[in-house]
């Protein structure tokens, strides 16, 4: 053990300055207490409450510092850490401990895309990322469907687990309407419903249901393509967007990303070829249909929604978080295209909307990340641009009109197709924006365990990308003071809603999956903070 934690530290160090400074200090705090983990990242039977020096009735958000480490342990000892990353470096820390206990992925996920749609994997594009091993190896147990039933004479038990909840979530801060759901992701046993087949607004939890449906629907290694064609008729050069929500205009493309300067570089080499320095420029978003303005209208945590922007059509070099975008995100990346091309020896006219014909040759073409990248970024961040831009690709696979209204019936009818509990389900987006989305605590907590059953290896960057508590995304101002790395979750947060859903390691190695709705909280802060004291109480439970 201690040589995997010499293994990690240097890229630690590193991490730290992108995932969060403190994580330096905690590692540091914390590093006395590696050496006692071996047992738990070998057998993934943590005994949370011996490490930590605490009884099993102690208050489970006293952990201090240590909980850091041992959720990191927890991490690559009970959910497999290997295979797609956020080319950020969100997870390093957790990545480089994987590799240093030599874990690697599967094989690739099998191709399900219609290779003849513009935003399938392009001829030339880079290789798919290897799927990720069976999250539960290890855990055992099918955990494929989530049923009703009495929970098994093994630990935990459904009294455990109410006596710990029950009070905590009688919070009054917590509004006038909640809803929660427990379920051992292993044996799919339900040990805790409290209203949980009730629907109630979800806000960014719905991103959970959007990435199932996804990666369902195309698979993990699909990505999106943007190209250039050329119109020989009327010497028209056309941008046609293929809906990359990460198209980037940046110099980090090299990160993975598809790059805008590199389409224009590879454009302007295929112009040359065919004698030409100036065309006509056009830029084609038909992919989508509708409005691509979202129906709570113009808002910084949300682009318009349309087949072809750079950067989410923000201005400065923000990439996450609310912020003023763009009045038009189209016509935006296509000027600073035009710019590219200028640079690259191509004149262009001013460009204008279009649509490319079937006689148009191809030039270029950059493709996205895999889908599985982009739904581990959707999820840690929180970015509503991902998650409309992949309710329509689910539209599109599925031969749905790619609108908004047209997405959340393609996300709702996937989860259907998979068997998953949908009565009292409405989904009007994918992004969760939308305040006449209805979700139950049954289906986010059927959702991830779904998502971890071994036989849907494709569906695991549904649980990688959950933000960690006290570390990555949206949880990285969370859990100071409780089971931080202990939890991974989805928050989600409108005026009047607070909600919480993921995944907990109890005491006794237990994968939970865990869902909290609430409606009418009326302060945000004390509501998230009651949500949180329930999802560490289940991490110090050993609820027997």
């Amino acid at each position: 053990m201690v040589r995997v934690t010499d293994a990690v530290r240097p890229r630690l160090a590193r991490a730290a300055g992108i995932v969060r400074p403190r994580l330096a200090r905690v590692a540091a705090t914390a590093r006395p207490q590696v050496a006692r983990l071996t047992q738990l990242t070998r057998v993934a039977k943590p005994q949370l409450a011996r490490l930590t020096g605490t009884g099993p009735n102690a208050r489970s958000w006293q952990y201090g510092a240590g909980a850091a480490t041992v959720g990191l342990a927890l991490a690559a000892g009970v959910v497999t850490v290997a295979g797609p990353w956020d080319s950020t470096g969100q997870r390093t820390a957790e990545r480089d401990r994987a590799t240093a206990l030599a874990r690697t992925g599967g094989g690739d996920h099998g191709r399900t895309a219609d290779s003849s749609r513009t935003s399938d994997t392009a001829a030339g594009a880079p290789r798919p990322a290897p799927s990720a091993a069976s999250v539960l190896v290890g855990l055992g147990g099918g955990g494929a469907d989530v049923v009703v039933k009495s929970a098994p004479d093994a630990l935990p038990t459904g009294a455990g687990v109410a006596s710990v909840l029950t009070p905590l979530l009688a919070d009054p801060v917590l509004g006038a309407r909640h809803a929660a759901a427990v379920v051992d992701v292993a044996t799919g046993w339900r040990l805790y419903g409290a209203g949980a087949g009730t629907g109630l607004t979800p806000a960014s939890t719905t991103k959970i249901a959007t990435a199932v449906a996804a990666l369902s629907a195309m698979g993990g290694e699909h990505r999106l393509t943007t190209r250039t064609v050329f119109e020989p008729d009327t010497r028209e050069l056309v941008l046609v967007g293929g809906g990359d929500p990460t198209l980037t205009a940046r110099d980090d493309d090299g990160a993975g990303w598809a790059g805008l300067r590199t389409l224009a570089a590879s454009s302007a080499a295929a112009l040359k070829k065919r004698g030409l320095t100036h065309v006509t420029l056009s830029y084609d978003t038909t992919l989508y249909a509708g409005s691509e303005v979202h129906p709570i209208g113009p808002n910084g945590n949300l682009a318009r929604v349309t087949a072809l922007s750079a950067d989410e059509g923000r201005p400065d070099d923000s990439t996450s978080g609310p912020v003023t975008r763009v009045p038009d995100p189209a016509a935006d990346a296509t000027r600073t295209f035009a710019a590219f091309l200028k640079a690259d020896g191509i004149t262009t006219t001013p460009p204008g909307p279009s649509k490319a014909t079937t006689r148009a040759k191809s030039l270029a073409s950059v493709s996205s990340p895999p889908l599985s990248v982009l739904v581990e970024r959707m999820l840690t961040n929180s970015d509503n641009d991902i998650a409309e831009a992949l309710a329509r690709h689910t539209a599109l696979a599925t031969g749905v009109r790619a609108d908004f209204a047209g997405g959340g019936a393609a996300v709702r009818a996937q989860l259907k197709k998979l068997g998953l509990p949908t009565a009292g389900v409405r989904i009007m987006d994918g992004s969760g924006l939308d305040r006449q989305d209805r979700i139950t605590a049954n289906l986010l907590t059927a959702l991830l365990v779904k998502a971890g059953d071994p036989a849907r290896p494709d569906l695991r960057p549904v649980l990688t990308g959950l933000p960690v508590a006290g570390f990555t995304g949206t949880l990285a101002d969370r859990y100071a003071d409780g089971a931080a790395g202990v939890v991974r979750a989805k928050t989600g947060t409108l005026t009047g809603v607070n909600a919480l859903a993921g995944t907990v390691v109890d005491q006794d190695g237990r994968l939970l999956a865990f869902a909290f709705l609430a409606a009418g909280t009326t302060d945000a802060g004390a509501a998230q903070a009651a949500l949180d004291r329930a999802a560490t109480a289940l991490a110090g439970c050993g609820c027997r």
